[in-house]
C-alpha cells in the first residue's frame, strides 16, 4: 500500500508533463521563444529527435525515434525492477526513482507518439545556452540528484564488514 504514493508521483510526473507539453504546442508556434525573465528564461516550443538534452540530436540515425524508445523500455524496466526491490520504507530513493520513472515515460510517449519530444524551457545567460528541455527531463535530473544525495548520506560499510552487519541485524545475530 505504501508503493501507490510512488505510483500516483510517477503518474503526476507523466500527467504534468503531457499537459505542459500540449499547452506549448496548441499556443506557440514551433521555433518560436516567449522571454520570461530577459537575459535568462524563455519559453520555447522546440523538437529534440535526439537524447536528453538534445544530444544525438543530429546524428541522423536510421530508426533513430525507435532506437531511443526501445533504450528507454528497457531503461524504464530496469528502474522499476530496482525500485520494486528497494523496500517501500526507503523513501527518499523511492521518491527519485519515481521522480525519474514519471520523466521517462512522458518522454517515451512524445517519443513513441510523435517521433520527438517537445523541449520548452530555454535557459540562458547572454551568449550562453543551455539546452531546451522540459518537465521530464527536471524530474529526471531532479530524481538523479536524490540518488546521488541518498548514496553519498548512507555510510557504506567496509567490504569485510558486510557479512558482519547482516549478521548483526538480523533477529538470530541479536544479543538484546
Amino acid at each position: 500500500m505504501r508503493r501507490l504514493y510512488y505510483v500516483g508521483l510517477v503518474i503526476a510526473v507523466v500527467v504534468l508533463d503531457q499537459l505542459t507539453k500540449w499547452l506549448i504546442v496548441s499556443s506557440m508556434e514551433l521555433h518560436e521563444y516567449r522571454s520570461l525573465i530577459d537575459g535568462l528564461l524563455s519559453l520555447s516550443h522546440v523538437h529534440n529527435r535526439g537524447a536528453a538534452f538534445g544530444i544525438l540530436s543530429d546524428a541522423d540515425l536510421p530508426h533513430q525515434a525507435m532506437l531511443f524508445s526501445v533504450l528507454s523500455l528497457f531503461a524504464l524496466g530496469a528502474i522499476a525492477v530496482y525500485a520494486f526491490r528497494l523496500p517501500a520504507a526507503a523513501r527518499l530513493p523511492q521518491f527519485a526513482l519515481a521522480l525519474i520513472l514519471g520523466g521517462a515515460v512522458g518522454n517515451l510517449l512524445d517519443r513513441m507518439r510523435l517521433g520527438y519530444v517537445v523541449d520548452f524551457v530555454h535557459v540562458y545567460v547572454k551568449q550562453h545556452q543551455w539546452p531546451d528541455f522540459n518537465l521530464a527531463d527536471s524530474a529526471i535530473t531532479v530524481g538523479v540528484a536524490l540518488l546521488i544525495l541518498d548514496i553519498l548520506r548512507t555510510p557504506q560499510p567496509a567490504p569485510g564488514r558486510k557479512a558482519e552487519m547482516a549478521e548483526a541485524a538480523s533477529p538470530a545475530g541479536r544479543t538484546d
